[in-house]
């Protein structure tokens, strides 16, 4: 049974009700997953009708909130997420292709948790929190606090994803969204990275912000990597002895998209594509 309520109250009450309900937004990894589990009767309740879960709106502190149930599709041609946080929209522009975008939403790409999934390494640089809520209240959390590994979250049952709330944007003066595939379209990432550099007028790195996807458990941050660019012109010499430690730092495994050293390997190299 799929029941599909229109409000977040209607959609608490069925919660309550059907307590083994099982959340679905756009529906692109859930679906595969149920095509390949065992054949059961299980409720479904379906997001994609509750208006509060599809708004992205300005904060009173300059702010965004992107409900949860927004499409990859929304947030690559919102005009204010394009203005503020170009990092994001560039990683949601990946996402699959147009036909996966209309309908993946940015909730259900955070709580599949996968390592690969393309907008948590953005989100984690730009320090994204996540509104969580339930038929008994609600809570904040960071995003980083919110992944706890492949697969798992700090979800409790009966409770949601609501909202994703990004902090006022930051003039960072290069934000880069970089990903590699087995192919150049529709595919999930090998290895993926999230820079932002914040650079005097010289060209020197006064702040560096690294996330990488795909090569550990979680997303990786690397602050040795950050720490060898501040204070150095971005040039290919400092880049080169980033990626170095890019590389000691990952934990990638080997599976059918890629060896773990390839992916050591691109890890350290999509750095050098800050200069190119």
């Amino acid at each position: 049974m799929v029941l599909f309520p229109t409000t977040i109250d209607d959609l608490f009450e069925q919660t309550q009700r059907y307590s083994n309900a099982q959340f679905m937004a756009g529906g692109t990894d859930l679906l595969v997953s149920l095509r390949h589990a065992p054949q059961h009767e299980r409720t479904i309740i379906g997001l994609e009708r509750v208006d509060e879960l599809h708004r992205i709106e300005e904060q009173p502190d300059n702010g965004v909130s992107i409900g949860a149930a927004v499409t990859f599709s929304s947030i690559t041609g919102n005009r204010l997420l394009k203005a503020r946080y170009p990092l994001l929209t560039q990683a949601a522009a990946t996402v699959g292709g147009p036909a996966i975008r209309t309908m993946a939403s940015i909730g259900g790409n955070i709580v599949t948790a996968s390592p690969a999934a393309d907008s948590l390494p953005a989100l984690y640089l730009l320090d994204a929190r996540l509104e969580l809520r339930s038929a008994t209240g609600n809570r904040t959390v960071a995003i980083d606090e919110f992944i706890l590994g492949p697969r798992r979250t700090m979800l409790q049952p009966g409770e949601i994803i609501s909202r994703i709330i990004l902090p006022p944007a930051v003039a960072w003066n290069l934000q880069l969204f970089e990903k590699v595939g087995r192919r150049k379209s529709l595919a999930i990432a090998v290895a993926s990275l999230a820079a932002m550099l914040r650079l005097a007028d010289d060209g020197t790195a006064l702040e560096a912000r690294f996330a990488w996807g795909s090569v550990g458990p979680t997303v990786l941050r690397c602050p040795a990597a950050e720490a060898v660019l501040t204070g150095q012109p971005l040039q290919e010499a400092v880049l080169h002895e980033a990626a170095a430690l890019v590389r000691e730092a990952v934990s990638p495994i080997d599976d059918i998209r890629a060896s773990a050293d390839y992916r050591r390997s691109v890890a350290g190299n999509l750095l050098l594509r800050l200069v190119n």
